[in-house]
């Protein structure tokens, strides 16, 4: 029943673009814009609603980057560049296009002329959220706190990430920090504790159950102005479900709190299934309900805060990593052993990381700015930034390019299931199971390797207006690009996924002449047509 219901929903879900739009041609549109994206070094890019003489569709805008921000109260009328996203050129590349066809996005503009604006009269609900938001976003900016701590803050508290530098958030992924700066179940249940401490000293003793029903409800307005992303929904109807449990006087259960939430989650978007960061945290969690408990027996008695608060710091943060490690090596080819230390480091401080960041962000969206608390939260954050740099300078404990395939993915996950039995009880069966399971991943990696080290091919690929050509011989691989000032951008887009998609241990780089009609690679002549 319930297979055949995500079916219908799934298929309610894709609604079909209007086909009838002319692309890959100037022409004038109007449109507003519901979510801000990423910058980057050129552009600011939004998401939104276009319309194009009588067909309204959505897509992403790209306006220059000097241009002023859009906000939620204008629509805006621009000359503009439609046209659909382009298929990867190869499998290995990410599909841009696929990702954004599951957000019922279909189309790219590309604005570079004067964009006109004019007050909306239509603004609901959501909007008025959004643009309340935004608001605060700008007041953060006009602090004179560093432009560092300024992204960290709207990224902590706001979910805002879109200007966040691009080395802050390489170090952040080096660490194996990333998942301090979304929201999730650690920014919640910290806000929710904010709120029930404040509750329990106004509501008196007899009417505590208000307290924290109070407190969810603004756990649930806090999710509602940030957004509702899948993490932090799932938080939310996790904390809820737990405490309707606790109210009830029923004993909360962590499995069917999960489902619940998941269920609630896909309902009202099917597509959330195939979101990278959905599929993360569940599995985080789910991880967590799997190992902490077994590891925690290893530990000693955990007799006060700071023995339970320590060790559990290190269990939780194992068993997740654990969990998801299959998944990140699949989608990110990377893994950090220096992660381990980075979390046990810095999860600790995390709580009160978030308890200061939040104040901040509440006495400046109220207007109560106290330059001296500013410097000091300034000063805090900088050093918990550089604390995570050195960690992420660790090159020999950074481990990339790791070739993962759906087969190796799931022999590793059975693996990682039969870990817990051995942790839980050391016996034969145990130990032989997980061996078993080890073993079997060793074959489909080994095999992989040998089948695709087999295979020679010679590629042309695009990236922007340069063009690549790479020869691939066995397990390694050489690579002609034509602008050697791009080198950095080739080698993160082009070059590490064709690596960690082919198998391919060692490559190198050359200058691509502007004339070439042949090409020697390891002895063998390779003629260009």
């Amino acid at each position: 029943m319930f297979f055949g219901l995500g079916i219908i929903l799934h298929f309610c879900n894709n609604i079909s673009q209007s086909t009838d739009i002319d692309i890959n041609k100037k022409s004038t549109i109007i449109f507003k814009i519901s979510q801000k994206l990423n910058s980057t070094e050129k552009y600011k890019k939004y998401e939104g609603i276009a319309q194009a003489g009588k067909h309204s569709f959505n897509s992403i805008f790209y306006i220059p980057g000097d241009h002023k921000e859009l906000d939620f109260e204008h629509y805006y009328k621009a000359e503009s560049y439609i046209m659909k996203p382009a298929l990867p050129q190869y499998t290995y590349q990410f599909n841009y296009a696929r990702y954004l066809n599951r957000k019922n996005i279909g189309y790219q503009v590309f604005i570079s002329s004067e964009v006109f604006s004019s007050e909306r009269r239509d603004l609901n609900f959501k909007d008025k959220v959004r643009q309340s938001r935004l608001d605060v976003l700008k007041r953060i900016d006009n602090t004179e706190m560093s432009v560092k701590t300024r992204a960290f803050l709207k990224g902590i508290i706001l979910a805002d990430r879109t200007e966040m530098d691009a080395a802050t958030v390489k170090d952040f992924n080096r660490a194996g920090l990333i998942h301090f700066l979304a929201i999730s179940g650690t920014h919640i249940v910290v806000i929710f504790g904010i709120f029930y401490f404040l509750m329990i000293r106004i509501i008196p003793l007899r009417l505590r159950k208000y307290a924290v029903v109070l407190s969810l409800g603004f756990i649930w307005l806090f999710a509602l102005f940030i957004g509702f992303g899948s993490s932090v929904l799932r938080s939310c109807i996790m904390l809820t479900v737990y405490f309707i449990f606790v109210l009830l006087q029923r004993k909360p259960d962590l499995l069917h709190s999960l489902a619940l939430s998941a269920f609630i989650i896909l309902i009202l978007d099917t597509q959330q299934l195939f979101d990278v960061g959905f599929q993360l945290s569940f599995v985080a969690v789910l991880g967590i309900f799997w190992l902490n408990q077994p590891l925690l027996k290893y530990f000693p008695k955990q007799d006060n805060y700071f023995k339970k608060l320590i060790f559990n710091t290190i269990t939780i943060s194992l068993s997740a990593q654990l969990a998801t490690l299959p998944l990140v090596l699949y989608y990110f080819h990377q893994f950090s052993l220096i992660s381990i230390i980075a979390n046990f480091i810095i999860v600790p401080f995390s709580e009160m990381i978030i308890v200061f960041s939040f104040l901040m962000t509440a006495l400046i969206a109220f207007g109560l700015n106290f330059n001296w608390i500013e410097k000091i939260y300034d000063v805090v954050i900088q050093i918990l930034l550089e604390v995570i740099h050195w960690f992420a300078e660790v090159d020999f404990l950074f481990m990339s390019n790791i070739p993962m395939n759906l087969i190796e993915l799931f022999s590793i996950s059975i693996a990682i299931y039969f870990l817990r039995a051995m942790i839980l009880k050391y016996n034969f069966k145990n130990s032989m199971n997980l061996t078993i399971a080890v073993f079997v991943f060793f074959i489909m990696k080994i095999g992989s390797n040998i089948v695709e080290n087999q295979k020679e091919e010679m590629l042309f690929h695009t990236f922007g207006k340069h063009e690549i050509i790479s020869v691939k011989k066995g397990n390694t691989a050489c690579f002609w690009i034509s602008d050697i000032a791009d080198r950095d951008k080739v080698v993160q887009f082009i070059i590490m996924p064709y690596c960690s998609s082919r198998r391919v241990d060692h490559f190198e780089i050359k200058m691509l002449p502007k004339s070439i009609e042949k090409m020697v690679f390891q002895g063998r002549v390779y003629e260009l047509k």
